[in-house]
């Protein structure tokens, strides 16, 4: 996939699209919490086999049961198609 800049009307209707996550100015976040640390890094280690696969690595924290992700495309500068998608696969793996 060829990750291209979102236009502001694209930005906007992330909000339905990816549910759970903000807008910031050039990022979407999210901030997602479980019952203790073994849960998050397990969570988290999912994740990373998913930002490897699309060679697309978040920004992110943990501390202790809490897990904040921010996505963007530095290289272009904001938040394009492939922040949408990844987002979308966090939130699937979040759901199970």
């Amino acid at each position: 996939m060829k990750p291209y800049l979102l236009q502001n009307e694209e930005v906007k209707e992330l909000v339905a699209k990816i549910p759970g996550w903000e807008i910031a100015s050039n990022h979407i976040e999210r901030e997602f919490n479980f019952g203790n640390f073994i849960e998050a890094f397990a969570f988290m280690t999912k994740i990373a086999l998913i930002c490897e696969k699309h060679n697309h690595h978040p920004n992110w924290e943990n501390v202790y049961s809490k897990v904040i992700i921010k996505l963007c495309s530095h290289d272009l500068g904001g938040i394009t198609n492939l922040d949408q998608t990844i987002a979308s696969e966090i939130n699937e793996i979040f759901e199970e």
